[in-house]
Formats: structure tokens, sequence, C-alpha cells
């Protein structure tokens, strides 16, 4: 096994034993603020062995918290990308792992009696113990891989845009220990500026020479999909004899269905699309009622806020506080959308239907403010309460531009397969107000394929801090 292969294992090791740790400080934890702190009543006193009893227990829950962990993936290395966007897994393992925990108590509590309320205090507890050691083994593997040398010699077969933003994604994750030493090039056109000619290192009839002079290769990335099917086939047996790991970056079409059902009708087979996650009821339900209580908790939190725009709003431009706006929403169908007005009351009454553009005058000073905060969506919840849009989901837009997109972009309409949101994966990546309508079809679809409740609390943690193209 290779080094790079071998701390891999050896940090999911790490893990296994630093979890099973923080799981137990955690379950003693909860013992130690039930019985000694002095916190909460002790009507029927301490019983000796106390510690030693709830220990032999928690030995037991750590097990089941570890196998979740496992299902869960959350031993995987490396582990790429930003510790906050792994929070939501990690607080589903301890959920599930506490639900584990009350079945077992419950099952075997004839035998082993355990508190009621310091399973309820376990709850604080688990996941301040857990997420706290997961964040410092986060960091320590995050600094070890930065102070590592890059072992894993990659040659991209491409010399197309796809290939610059590979190189830039490989450069910025040092856990994969990536070092791009060149490129080859897949047709007569003309590579990007951000690739040096002398990082070109040849053609695709190249690759052959081209592994053996630089050796050794430890994986072939192929980026440009339009090479014939005989011809790739022919690169990923060349790699296989090579022992060298081959990838290729989806085109459009796979790139947004990211799964494909199979079935049959009698001995003809057929090939689909997936169905969406938010096809299935469940699913519908659970997003429902995650849009139901949120709509009505940030209601609650944000009356205040809009108060104070809405007044100041009224003093310093003439006009209505909130502006209506037709916007389509599942299935296209239209319905008004609410937000604080943050334009003068006729920016649209000589050119029509316009995106808005960076510094746009159309914009009032306190609109800018409002829009630079997302303080002028804060009305959108209502619409959320009223099942016209969901917390999370793909950008509204107005008939105007959805029936010029539908013939423009190809699958276009496919992002009104649910509701719309009042935030997005598009948007928190900074794909908002005159950017790519394109590039947005492709996050948006992405969301739709990979929805999932974990998903949409994540980009609503993004969505705080996502200020880009704010105007």
């Amino acid at each position: 096994m290779r080094e790079k292969d071998t701390m891999d294992v050896l940090f999911s090791s790490i893990a296994v034993v630093a979890d099973a740790c923080a799981c137990i400080a955690g379950f003693l934890l909860a013992t130690w603020i039930r019985f000694d702190s002095g916190w909460l009543p002790l009507p029927f006193g301490r019983t000796p062995g106390l510690y030693l009893h709830y220990l032999n227990g928690a030995a037991v829950a750590t097990l089941a918290f570890l196998l979740i962990f496992r299902a869960l993936d959350l031993y995987v290395r490396p582990q790429t990308g930003r510790f906050e966007n792994k929070i939501p897994r990690q607080i589903r393992g301890i959920v599930l792992g506490l639900v584990a925990c009350a079945v077992l108590a419950f099952a075997f509590k004839n035998y082993a009696a355990y508190s009621t309320l310091t399973m309820a205090v376990s709850v604080p507890t688990l996941v301040l113990t857990i997420l706290l050691e997961r964040y410092v083994l986060f960091r320590l593997e995050l600094h070890y891989y930065r102070h590592s040398p890059a072992t894993n010699r990659v040659l991209i077969l491409g010399t197309n845009d796809v290939a610059t933003r590979l190189t830039g994604t490989l450069g910025r994750e040092p856990r994969l220990r990536a070092a791009v030493v060149g490129f080859l090039k897949t047709d007569e056109g003309s590579a990007p500026a951000s690739i040096p000619a002398e990082r070109i290192l040849g053609g695709v009839n190249d690759i052959e020479a081209v592994t053996r002079r630089h050796a050794p290769i430890d994986r072939l990335i192929l980026t440009d999909s339009r090479l014939s099917h005989d011809r790739i086939v022919d690169i990923i047996l060349f790699c296989d004899r090579n022992m060298i790991r081959f990838n290729m970056v989806p085109d459009l079409f796979w790139g947004m269905t990211g799964s494909i059902d199979m079935e049959s009708i009698e001995d003809i087979p057929l090939l689909g699309v997936s169905r969406w996650p938010l096809d299935y009821f469940w699913n519908r339900t659970a997003k429902r009622a995650e849009d139901t209580i949120g709509a009505l908790v940030g209601l609650a939190l944000t009356v205040p806020i809009m108060a104070l725009a809405a007044l100041l709003i009224k003093i310093t431009s003439r006009g209505p506080v909130f502006y209506r706006q037709e916007r389509c929403g599942k299935t296209g169908s239209v319905f008004a959308l609410v937000k604080l007005r943050t334009m003068r009351t006729d920016a649209e009454f000589d050119t029509g239907p316009v995106l808005t553009r960076p510094n746009d005058p159309r914009v009032t000073p306190i609109g800018r403010i409002l829009r630079r905060w997302n303080i002028d969506e804060l009305p959108q919840l209502w619409n959320v309460l009223l099942g016209h849009m969901s917390l999370v989901g793909p950008r509204p837009e107005r008939p105007h531009f959805v029936e010029q997109y539908k013939n423009e972009i190809g699958r276009y309409m496919w992002r009104h397969v649910s509701k719309p949101g009042m935030t997005g994966w598009a948007q928190v990546n900074g794909l908002r107000g005159d950017t790519s309508i394109r590039e947005r079809i492709k996050y948006d679809l992405y969301y739709l394929e990979n929805w999932s409740l974990s998903l949409d609390f994540k980009i609503l943690v993004k969505t705080l801090q996502a200020h880009e193209n704010a105007y």
C-alpha cells in the first residue's frame, strides 16, 4: 500500500477511536450533570457504583454510534471540503445514535435501568463532545496534509475550461495530495490562456510516451467527453494495463442527472433518468414540514427587522413598501412573489423586464443596503407559508424570462419540477443577479438531483454568509 493510502487508513482508524472517546465522554458528562453537578434535583439519592454502571451502558451505546457513523460514511478519508458542510451529516449520525440508545435502553430496562433525565441531558453533551472532537481532528488532518508533499501525480487529458477549473480545485484541496503533471490536448483548438504552453505535454496520441516520460502517473482525468467511444475505451484499457486510475468529467447531460434508472419490458432493457428525490411522497412531506416550521420561526424572528426596513423605505422614497411581482413556480404556474421595494416605482417603465445589474441606478440607497443583506427577501417567508415557495430551491424567474430561456437553454424547464426557493444552491455559490443562466441551471439541477434535508440545512447556513453579486 502506498503512503497516501496508508495515511487515509490511519486517519480513519484514529477517527474511530476519537469518536469512541467522545461518545463515552459525552455520556459520562451527562451522568455528572445529572447526579453530581447540583444543577438538577436528586430526589432518590445517588446509588453506589454509579459511574461504573453508566460506563458499561456507554460502552454499548458507543458501539451503536460507531456502526451508525460507519453506515453514514463518516470514516471515509480523505474528508475533503469545509467542516461546516459536514455538520448536518454528523448531527444526523448523533440523532440516529441517540434513537438507537433509546431503543436499547427500553429493550433491556429489566436488566439495566438508566435515568431518563440522564438520557435527555446526554443529547447536548454528545453534540458538544462529538462535534468538538471532530473539529479538532479535522484541523489536525488538514494541518498534516498542508505540510505533506503531493504524492498523487495527475495527468489531465483536455485543455478546455473544465481542465482549468479542475486544476484549481485540485490545488485548493491539500488532502487530495494531487500534483498536476501536465495536460494533453484532445483537439487542434487553442488552449485557454490559464494553461501555460509549457505545461501542454502533447496530444491524445502521446499518452503512452508522456506517461512513460513522466512516470509515475497515478491518475489520468479526461475532461473532454467529445472523444469517440472507441478512443475512450482504448484510453481506459491503457490505464488498466499500466495501473493508472482513470476518471472522466461527465458532460453536461450526465453532470445534471447523477443517477440512472433501469427497467425492462420483457427482454428489452430501458435506461432512463431516475426520479427526482422530491418526487417521493415522504420527501415532499419532510420538506413541507421544514418549510412550515422554518417560515413560522423566520417570521417571528424577522418581523421587527422588516418593520424597521419598511419605515426606512417609506421615509426615503415615494411608493408602496411592499412590491409584488409575478414569478413562475412549480410546473410553471404563476404566483405573486412579495418583496420589500428596493427600486424606484418607475424602474421598468422605459425598458420593460430587465435583470438587475451592478450599480443599477434604479435601486434606491436604502434598497442597496437591503439587497446587500438579503433583507428585501424576508417577506417571501409569507410565500413559503402559503405553499407558493420553499425555503430552499431554484430561485423563481419572471414569466417573461422563462419564455425566453426555455427555448434558448436545454433542460431549463426541469428546474420547475419542484417549488422555487427563497435561496438556493446557485445563489450561495455566487450565481445571482446578472450572472450566467446556464451555470445557474447546472447548480439548480444538481440540487434537485441530490436533495436532502441536510443539503437544505447547509444552504440555509451558507445563505447567511452569501453576499456575492447581491446588487
